[in-house]
């Protein structure tokens, strides 16, 4: 019998983060929880401390073993690619305090995980999600961008270097 590996997916945002925290056992994977860290409009350094202890909360409630997290992707938009970042940034903080190490994955590789391929919308993701990890429901769109995270990463562990395999570069990013 394989010892079960906890894994925290974090799904960053300014106002809301998602989070998924999944269990591998060899080659199965089971839903533990997940759900959101919303914001309340307010300054930017409170937002990014409610972002950190509510992930907090999530780490001592449930013990993770490994976090995963989404890189940020950069869009026509910099001031939003901005606060995404900083959002991603108090993730990594939150996981980091607790001793956890912490992978990043892009969205292409994310979705070419779960759904098979990289370009995959939210609700093919929220479907697969469900199916994989046999969900009554299909979870918010967040906390099913941040449980496709943690399968990611659980796959990658399985699967070795899933990066950028079919990936390729065009304008400085994968696609």
């Amino acid at each position: 019998m394989s010892a079960v590996l906890r894994i925290l997916g974090i799904d960053p945002g300014l106002q809301i983060t998602g989070f998924g925290i999944i269990d591998k056992s060899g080659t199965r994977i089971g839903y533990v929880a997940s759900g959101c860290v919303k914001t309340r409009e307010a300054p930017l350094p409170q937002r990014l401390k409610t972002i950190v202890d509510g992930l907090a909360e999530v780490i001592a409630e449930y013990r993770p073993q490994e976090a995963a997290i989404e890189m940020v992707f950069v869009n026509v938009n910099p001031k939003a690619t901005l606060s995404l970042g900083q959002a991603r940034g108090a993730g990594i903080v939150a996981a980091v305090q607790a001793g956890l190490p912490v992978s990043e994955y892009t969205a292409l590789q994310v979705k070419k995980s779960v759904v098979g391929g990289g370009h995959a919308k939210k609700a093919q993701v929220q479907e697969m999600v469900m199916r994989l990890l046999g969900l009554p429901g299909a979870p918010s769109p967040d906390a099913a961008d941040a449980l496709a995270c943690a399968i990611c990463h659980a796959h990658a562990g399985r699967l070795g270097a899933l990066s950028t395999h079919g990936l390729r570069m065009k304008r400085g990013r994968l696609v």
